[in-house]
């Protein structure tokens, strides 16, 4: 008979280790707490004054389990041209010679074939599924409470051509048990009657109701308050980090201010952050950021309740409570994470454009940017980098939707390391 374990006592492992944890956003904070369940001592270390506070504080907050398509396609190759020209507003290319981005930039062609994009895809929804499960273990285990709902998601086209695109890719994933329907403009607005203003617009969409929303910033804190609640865990935030140094037997950090930090495992689970730390032990991740921007306002006299991702404006709308956030943009190469009014007024004009009484846009309470750590393949790395290093990296615009699924596959490479 297999042996199973109840939501509030997880398996423990052989021999509890001490665990460095470097970055607390979705993804961080996720694996620290998956491997404090596990009974290891988790050390957590941030830059930041808290946890969530760099890409995971306002993004599209949409769990995607389904959607996960690769970045790298056919179809974006076909693009290339427009979006290297700048004739797509949500897209923008940051001049560069730099070898890493031209080594990058290859990887990514190699990725766009038919094969790979398929390989990837379903391999980001496998672990998108995974992330489901891993993510209703630590939400009910610990009573994380961050705004999560299933609400359905509606992913809009315009036209008929991008539409049957995502026939294709729909059917391959039925294939491999996702749950989503291709529905026409009049379908498409009886599930979300705040689609009526643009119905003439939507050429067909793909509606899968049981994808998700979630406030990623309540998720880090609550997962924080989980985590000193276990009693053997540590979090040191405003500590910089100025290297890393590798050893099979016990690694350590070592902070701009002179700490160090020993332990048994470290894991660099710090997004874009995660480059240069690798490097200081000669190590170069495929990694280029990817700023994306939101805005977080009051919804409008027409607010969707279902989430909408808008293929053609390259926006997405989700509901958090008494609050709309619309997310988009993706300016590839650029490393400043500062909001630029400029793109802002871009992502503003695009989800006017997209849905236009969805939200109070002349009174945004908040505005936001973030770097996204994109891999050619669009799956996040997860394994070994150095002697007692493991790298859980790489998450791209899907670094909500697979945090807590990547936190558990990390924790049992460690298990079964031990």
């Amino acid at each position: 008979m297999r042996a199973t374990f109840g939501l509030d006592e997880p398996p423990q492992t052989r021999r509890p280790q001490e665990l460095i944890v470097i970055g607390a956003g979705v993804v961080g904070m996720a694996t620290a707490l998956t491997l404090s369940d596990r009974g290891h001592r988790v050390t957590l270390i941030d830059a930041a004054e808290g946890p969530g506070l760099g890409t995971s504080f306002a993004n599209g907050a949409q769990l995607s389990y389904a959607y996960t398509d690769a970045f790298a396609s056919l179809s974006t190759v076909a693009q290339l041209p427009r979006l290297l020209m700048g004739l797509d507003p949500a897209f923008r290319l940051t001049p560069s010679l730099d070898p890493d981005l031209l080594r990058w930039g290859i990887a990514f062609l190699r990725n766009a074939s038919a094969g790979r994009f398929r390989r990837n895809t379903l391999a980001g929804m496998m672990l998108a599924i995974e992330s489901r499960a891993a993510l209703d273990r630590l939400t009910q285990r610990h009573g994380i409470e961050f705004a999560r709902s299933t609400p359905g998601k509606l992913i809009l086209y315009r036209s008929a051509k991008s539409f049957a695109a995502a026939e294709r890719v729909a059917a391959m994933k039925a294939e491999h048990g996702a749950k989503q329907s291709l529905i026409d403009a009049s379908q498409a607005v009886a599930i979300e009657p705040a689609l009526g203003a643009i119905r003439p617009e939507i050429a067909g969409a793909v509606f899968d109701r049981g994808e998700e929303v979630g406030d990623p910033y309540r998720f880090c804190n609550g997962a924080r308050a989980a985590l000193a609640a276990h009693g053997q865990s540590a979090s040191w935030f405003r500590t910089d980090i100025a290297a890393i140094e590798p050893d099979a037997r016990r690694p350590a950090i070592v902070a701009r201010d002179g700490r160090r930090f020993a332990a048994d495992r470290i894991l660099l689970c710090s997004g874009t952050g995660s480059l240069a730390l690798a490097r200081s032990f000669g190590v170069r991740l495929p990694i280029v950021p990817m700023k994306g921007y939101s805005i977080t306002a009051a919804p409008g006299d027409a607010a969707p309740t279902v989430s909408i991702t808008d293929a053609a404006n390259r926006v997405v709308f989700a509901r958090l409570g008494n609050r709309m956030r619309i997310a988009g943009l993706a300016d590839l190469a650029q490393r400043d994470a500062a909001v630029d009014p400029r793109r802002l007024a871009t992502l503003i004009a695009s989800a006017r454009a997209a849905l236009p009484e969805a939200a109070s846009y002349d009174a945004i309470e908040s505005s936001w940017a973030g770097l996204r750590p994109m891999t050619p393949d669009s799956l996040p790395i997860m394994r070994s980098i150095a002697p007692g290093v493991i790298a859980n990296t790489g998450h791209g615009a899907l670094g909500w939707t697979y945090a807590a699924g990547s936190a558990a596959r990390v924790t049992a490479l460690i298990d079964r390391e031990d």
